[in-house]
């Protein structure tokens, strides 16, 4: 027989919104947890309009953002700030094993959503929340998303273009993507930690520690005083075989080589020029270094002589280290994804089958729940509150104090 789902029976509160906090508790639910987004009445996560804002791609009646980051959950409508809800939060405080928020500090203090505010009600909550900025500091306060505060604000903008362009906007999501799985380690720990001591504890993240991360290698450098690393200039390079080249048909090809000594004449045999191994500007790491600019030279002019198809099947044929800068069309379509399961399909309920893309955590001898639908705004409030004690007259009350909204019945009138 199968074994349940690993994180089965782990219950998760997910009161956050967009990207980096939500996208960690879908990880949670693709193990198996039960988690509960908790979502303002009527207007819901302001995520759900994402998917619609330019320049995101338009996709006809899918809301794919929405559907990728809050699969596999329940979502309840509750007005945090009506003075009725907080029986509500109580109760889910109770109920949780793990609460997720990304609300900034004096929102998370004005509705009682702190740590010390919710760890008395439940001593062994593992309390996970993400900034953009982190907890203290002059720019704590800033509203924090990937493109400012993962993107721009640690160096991460400024390095990956080319000399004198100007600097590119990062994928929507990506650093928040990154940060989610750092957020999801921090709470695995926790709960690690809760077994072999049986308390609670607190989780934070950051897209700003994110960012240091990512850019680390450079930035470690500039730490012990290495000069900032400009942007690199494609036609005289540092390297020229860490280095992009467009092929006939208007596609690019990076090169990466790690073994240069092995690979660089295998290289100069694929490309044609098997005679410029014998050249001394060629021959050794520190002469190719020194004549970058001219090796790139060589190189544009020989891969601007075939497409794309004949580059990669004479690299394939000599063993060569490149990448293809593939579309993201290609990439929907490239069977190691697909092999490797890293593009699913979804059943969404629209009647068109599609793929969606896994979280990027595996254990072989754990299975991940099949992806289900994104939840409805609201649409799992009344069972939920069913769930946690509230009878038919709590939840009118509920009602009647606008902490919930009305039922679909009710608002549609007579």
């Amino acid at each position: 027989m199968e074994n349940p789902p690993l994180l089965q029976g782990v219950h998760v509160v997910d009161i956050a919104s967009f990207i980096a906090g939500p996208a960690a508790a879908t990880v949670l639910a693709d193990f198996g947890a039960d988690v509960v987004k908790v979502e303002p009445p009527l207007t819901g996560d302001t995520y759900r309009a994402f998917s619609r804002v330019p320049p995101n791609p338009e996709v006809e009646d899918v809301n794919y953002a929405w559907q990728l980051t809050n699969r596999n959950k329940r979502s309840i409508e509750l007005d945090l700030k009506c003075p009725e809800a907080r029986a509500v939060t109580e109760r889910l405080v109770r109920w949780a094993d793990v609460l997720v928020t990304n609300f900034p500090p004096p929102t998370r203090a004005r509705l009682g959503l702190e740590y010390t505010d919710l760890a008395p009600l439940n001593p062994r909550l593992v309390y996970a929340d993400v900034t953009g900025f982190g907890e203290t500091g002059p720019a704590a306060h800033l509203p924090g998303f990937d493109a400012t505060a993962y993107w721009a604000r640690t160096g991460l903008m400024d390095v990956t273009r080319q000399r004198d362009t100007p600097p590119a906007i990062n994928v929507a999501g990506s650093g928040d993507h990154a940060t989610a799985i750092s957020l999801y380690a921090g709470i695995m720990t926790a709960l690690y930690r809760r077994e072999k001591t049986g308390e609670g504890a607190r989780v934070t993240a950051s897209l700003i520690a994110e960012g240091a991360w990512a850019a680390g290698v450079w930035l470690q450098a500039v730490l012990l005083g290495a000069p900032n690393p400009r942007p690199i200039d494609r036609l005289d390079p540092p390297n020229a075989l860490t280095n992009a080249y467009r092929t006939a048909d208007d596609r690019w090809l990076l090169l990466a080589f790690v073994n240069e000594d092995k690979q660089v004449p295998l290289f100069l045999k694929a490309i044609g020029h098997p005679e410029a191994a014998e050249n001394p500007h060629y021959a050794t790491t520190p002469s190719r270094r020194a004549h970058a600019a001219e090796i790139t030279a060589l190189l544009d002019r020989a891969f601007a002589a075939r497409p794309l198809a004949e580059w990669r099947e004479l690299f394939d044929a000599a063993d060569i280290t490149y990448g293809v800068a593939q579309t993201l069309e290609e990439c929907a379509a490239d069977p190691q994804l697909l092999t490797n399961r890293i593009l699913l399909p979804i059943d969404d309920g629209s009647g068109r089958p599609h793929l969606t893309i896994d979280s990027p955590v595996r254990l072989d001898q754990e299975q991940k729940v099949s992806p289900r639908p994104a939840p409805e705004l609201g649409e799992h409030t009344e069972s939920v509150l069913r769930e946690l004690g509230f009878d038919t007259a709590g939840i009118d009350e509920l009602r009647g104090a606008g902490a919930i909204p009305p039922s679909r019945s009710q608002a549609a009138g007579p």
